[in-house]
């Protein structure tokens, strides 16, 4: 509870609860901030269809504010006009964030203890927060996080504040969540950008191709698991002046390449002109923009990367789930995409020396549009015609199985199969 003096005067009851209400994010357009706080004037109550005390993304909040500074012989909509109201919304957002900062600080304070080395332990203990208050913001993150998420996408006034308390899985953070402040402070020496890669899970993130080339380099990448991750990134440009980067998209660049590192790149790139060349004429404008030389990979082929200003896999496959996603608005939004080879690795330098033979042979064309439809596949795309890609697998497997004579035993089969339905 608080009291607020100056201008507007009032007071009020606030309490956060341990858990979400049932329906909170069902209806979350619907209720928002509706009946979350009760308005009194002068200790006469003012009917609860007053929306403006509280934020739709802080709607779970429930207390009581008294004022004696409202005037109370007016309509409720004059009411709901007057300045006064804005500034109590104002003082109630900035002292609720204030709570939920307060236990997240603690969390901090208490992970940066865990991992302190040679601390005296008298000291530690009279430093250290309370076991409940240390695993106070864990428990109200599990069940509001969205909310705070949802706050920086809606609250322009306060996303700094709102960005300090989001927290994530990341490649160095293990089994627990960090922060974006955590981030910044084990960021190498150079780095200018802060990674990040969405995905449907954690445990798919860290198979993902898009991230091979910086974790060998040690870069530390930021795990989206949640639906509304991207959208918050569509809001955040940067944090601490440090600008996000999505792995999964096209001109990722990395800081700590030397210049030995950027001349073979180059080589390479002059080395695989005429095959990316090539390459990109074997597609249509539909599937890709351009062909390049990868330089985020190390292990895969090649990946499907989306453009600059495109939607990546992971948004595509959430906008596609949404009832009322129109295909031809998706399309749109969807933006072009770019298809990566690596260099160095046997098998594109293998479909190198087969193009350098012979690039209109047909199954050289044949290998180029399995490998780009594999990779489509790899990256969380889907491509465009799936019976014509099984089909072109199957006749690679069975080029691959000539000891065998296929069609003459898959004739008996057949037939053998229609005697037995007759």
């Amino acid at each position: 509870h608080f009291k607020a003096k100056g201008d507007v005067e009032f007071k009020s009851v606030l309490f956060i609860p341990k858990t979400a209400p049932f329906d909170f994010y069902d209806k979350y357009y619907e209720k928002g901030g509706k009946h979350a706080l009760k308005l009194y004037v002068r200790r006469v109550f003012i009917p609860d269809t007053m929306e403006e005390l509280i934020p739709r993304y802080l709607g779970f909040i429930r207390g009581v504010v008294d004022s004696d500074t409202l005037p109370l012989s007016v309509s409720r909509e004059m009411l709901q006009s007057h300045a006064a109201l804005k500034t109590i919304k104002k003082k109630l957002v900035r002292k609720v964030l204030d709570v939920i900062k307060k236990m997240a600080d603690d969390e901090v304070k208490c992970r940066e203890l865990d991992n302190a080395e040679g601390s005296e332990d008298g000291e530690e203990e009279e430093k250290r927060p309370s076991e409940e208050q240390c695993g106070k913001y864990a428990t109200f993150w599990e069940s509001f996080g969205r909310a705070m998420k949802l706050g920086v996408i809606e609250d322009t006034t306060n996303r700094n504040r709102l960005a300090k308390l989001l927290r994530f899985p990341s490649s160095k953070s293990e089994d627990k969540l960090t922060t974006l402040e955590e981030y910044v402070s084990r960021m190498k020496d150079g780095q200018k950008e802060i990674y990040f890669l969405a995905g449907s899970s954690k445990a798919e993130i860290e198979q993902s191709p898009f991230l091979e080339k910086l974790l060998l380099k040690g870069y530390e990448v930021i795990y989206f698991t949640d639906v509304l991750d991207e959208y918050v990134m569509q809001h955040m440009i940067d944090y601490d002046d440090k600008k996000f980067a999505n792995a999964a998209k096209e001109d990722l660049k990395m800081s700590d390449k030397d210049e030995k590192e950027k001349k073979k790149d180059k080589q390479l790139k002059d080395e695989f002109k005429d095959l990316t060349k090539w390459w990109k004429s074997q597609l249509s404008a539909s599937e890709v923009t351009s062909v390049k030389v990868s330089t985020r990979l190390s292990t895969t082929p090649s990946v499907v990367v989306a453009s600059k200003y495109g939607q990546s896999a992971n948004m595509e496959r959430i906008q596609k789930a949404q009832a009322t996603s129109d295909p031809t608005r998706a399309a749109m939004m969807g933006g072009g995409k770019v298809f990566e080879i690596n260099p160095r690795h046997a098998m594109m330098k293998a479909m190198k020396a087969k193009f350098d033979a012979n690039p209109d042979d047909e199954s050289t064309q044949e290998v180029a549009r399995v490998l780009f439809e594999t990779a489509l596949l790899e990256s969380g795309f889907t491509p465009s015609d799936p019976k014509s890609f099984s089909k072109r697998v199957y006749g690679i497997i069975k080029g691959g199985m000539e000891t065998f004579d296929l069609d003459s035993m898959n004739l008996e089969s057949m037939k053998t199969a229609d005697h037995d339905e007759l």
